[in-house]
C-alpha cells in the first residue's frame, strides 16, 4: 500500500469529512427537505469515510510496528 494513504493527513481528512457528511445529514433530517431513505444513505456515506479513516489508523499502527 503507498505510503501517502496512510499518511496522517490523509487519515485526519477521511475523518474530517465523514464527520462533515454526517452532520449534513443531521442538518437534512431536521430541515425535512429530503426522505427519510435519503438522509440514511448520506449518513452511511460519513460513517464510511470515519470507518475507513479508523481502518487505515489502524493499518499505519500496525505496519509500523513490523518494519
Amino acid at each position: 500500500m503507498p505510503d501517502w494513504i496512510v499518511s496522517r493527513s490523509v487519515v485526519i481528512l477521511l475523518a474530517v469529512i465523514g464527520a462533515l457528511v454526517s452532520i449534513a445529514a443531521t442538518v437534512l433530517r431536521v430541515r425535512g427537505r429530503h426522505s427519510e431513505a435519503q438522509v440514511k444513505t448520506v449518513n452511511r456515506i460519513g460513517y464510511g469515510f470515519m470507518w475507513a479513516s479508523i481502518a487505515l489508523f489502524i493499518y499505519a499502527g500496525f505496519s509500523s510496528g513490523w518494519s
